[in-house]
């Protein structure tokens, strides 16, 4: 059976989708906003998982859409769930299971129980999260056991999360985008499988 996993290149879905491999005929599938952005570093953190990789494109008017909320709203939460939302409904459509990277002590994006309940139950598939047991500091322990990660500061990490592109086009619109972003969001990006000795 075949899972589609949203992939960021980073080390939160990059261990999600270790461990769902185990399980599932695996496919990796990053969102972008432009149908043209080239996305080589999270090829490349693909590669090192040695999993098939698609680019995938939200619907059109999305980010304009998310933007307007995070304006109004004064914070990205809402609307970064949202964008996580539609990432999950469109894969749906194609996987019977869908792989999600949220981890226990995540705030954004996380779905609610309510909110997993109705989209297993609409779109009859599955919603698989594995790391909602475990906090941040496992994560940074199983992933550095298994991947070579790179950090930064959001922006500076060249990988598939939604927020690169969202700050990009605040930018673009002469908007600041830390009036809305926190500042100082470490981002991740795996670069390679790590060494075992």
């Amino acid at each position: 059976m075949k899972a589609g996993i949203l992939f960021s290149g980073g080390k939160d879905s990059s261990l999600a989708a270790l461990m769902i491999s185990r399980d599932y005929e695996a496919e990796l599938n990053t969102f972008v906003f432009d149908g043209d952005r080239k996305i080589p570093s999270v090829e490349k953190a693909a590669e090192a998982l040695g999993l098939p990789l698609i680019k995938r494109v939200f619907d059109e008017g999305l980010l304009e859409k998310v933007m307007e909320m995070m304006v109004n709203d004064g914070f990205p939460n809402s609307a970064i769930n949202l964008v996580h939302r539609s990432a999950i409904c469109s894969l749906s459509g194609e996987y019977d299971v869908i792989g999600d990277g949220t981890r226990l002590n995540d705030r954004v994006p996380m779905l609610d129980y309510a909110e997993v309940q109705s989209i297993e139950a609409r779109y009859q598939c599955a919603l698989v999260r594995p790391l909602l047991g475990y906090g941040r500091r496992e994560v940074n322990h199983l992933a550095g056991k298994y991947f070579t990660v790179e950090y930064g500061e959001t922006g500076t990490i060249e990988n598939g999360d939604y927020e690169n592109e969202i700050r990009t086009a605040f930018s673009v619109q002469g908007l600041d985008p830390y009036e809305i972003f926190p500042s100082h969001h470490e981002q991740s990006l795996v670069t390679g499988k790590a060494l075992r000795s």
